[in-house]
């Protein structure tokens, strides 16, 4: 940590700590430095040392950051520069103040409290929502990027003190021309939050990032992921081919409108499945708002500091592994 706070003090990056760190990736909470003492709290992400000599991570690295430059949504995390220095890539994040959502979960779970049902199809709309933008997203020439984000799941959404809703981690995203991809000959993603078509190697395509949302909307209404195992081979075979259970006969206060989302989310055919994040994220805001008054974010913000018993929305220290 010593060597990497001077190195990056000559960038003008003050790194106060470790926030996260995963196979190839490190992030640190820094403050950037300015002229008249101008200081913003901002996340740096960059590759871990043992990788950053090798040319295939390096290009991923970068193909990520070239990626969501231009993805500038309030329900995606924002990336603010790419840098190099001390021969380490580095990229420059919007810093959110929250959870992530296996944190989320597990508070519920450690304080004995089940997730509102309204509330976890929100989260989940704001997802979708964060979804469907990137997967609309054209390059500056007009070309259609054809995003897949291919790791949807309760690390990779972070909840904001303030009750924004955000998707991150785009490093293993498939995009026109961005990123370095050998699907149908290996499987990106995590073994539980998979679709059919990357469970079974296939090429995907973006409603390939709707099926695993629909894991993670059955997460946070159940507590847990139905098709998870402690073996991952057979995680992957759970996806393909465990039978899909009818939610409301495993949790009553899951009606018939919330459940007929699910299973068209969780449809193994991805021509039965919804066709895109818009169509999902409709029928979940017409689930929620057609007939009542249904959550915000000012809503959540409220749950979130209530669940955390926290009492300043500016305090990140709500939990030993921070969020990125």
């Amino acid at each position: 940590m010593a060597s990497i706070k001077h190195i990056f003090n000559e960038v003008h990056y003050e790194m106060t700590r470790k926030l996260a760190e995963g196979g190839m990736g490190v992030v640190y909470e820094a403050l950037q430095l300015g002229a008249g003492n101008f200081r913003k709290v901002v996340a740096v992400k960059l590759i871990r040392e043992e990788y950053s000599a090798i040319e295939e991570f390096q290009n991923n690295f970068i193909g990520e950051a070239r990626l969501v430059a231009d993805l500038i949504h309030t329900n995606i995390v924002q990336t603010y520069h790419l840098g190099q220095v001390g021969g380490q890539y580095f990229m420059v994040m919007e810093f959110v103040r929250g959870v992530n959502l296996e944190m989320f979960i597990e508070q519920h779970r450690r304080l004995g409290k089940t997730i509102p049902v309204d509330m976890a199809a929100f989260v989940v709309s704001r997802v979708a929502r964060g979804l469907a933008y990137a997967h609309a997203k054209c390059d500056r020439e007009g070309r259609h990027l054809n995003i897949v984000h291919r790791d949807i799941g309760p690390k990779n959404v972070l909840i904001a003190y303030e009750g924004d809703v955000k998707l991150t981690d785009f490093g293993i995203a498939k995009a026109l021309d961005l990123m370095y991809n050998e699907e149908g000959k290996v499987i990106a993603g995590k073994d539980e939050y998979l679709s059919p078509e990357q469970a079974s190697y296939a090429i995907t395509d973006a409603r390939a990032d709707l099926f695993p949302l629909g894991i993670v909307l059955t997460e946070l209404l159940l507590g847990k992921n139905i098709f998870r195992s402690a073996d991952r081979s057979q995680s992957r075979r759970n996806i393909l081919t465990l039978p899909i259970p009818q939610f409301g006969k495993l949790r009553p206060d899951i009606d018939p409108k919330l459940e007929a989302i699910i299973q068209r989310a969780l449809m193994r055919d991805r021509d039965k499945r919804y066709q895109s994040a818009l169509e999902m994220l409709t029928d979940l805001e017409l689930y929620l708002y057609s007939d009542r008054y249904g959550p915000t974010n000012e809503k959540l913000a409220v749950y979130l500091k209530n669940l955390f018993g926290v009492r300043d929305p500016v305090i990140p220290s709500l939990s030993s592994r921070p969020p990125i």
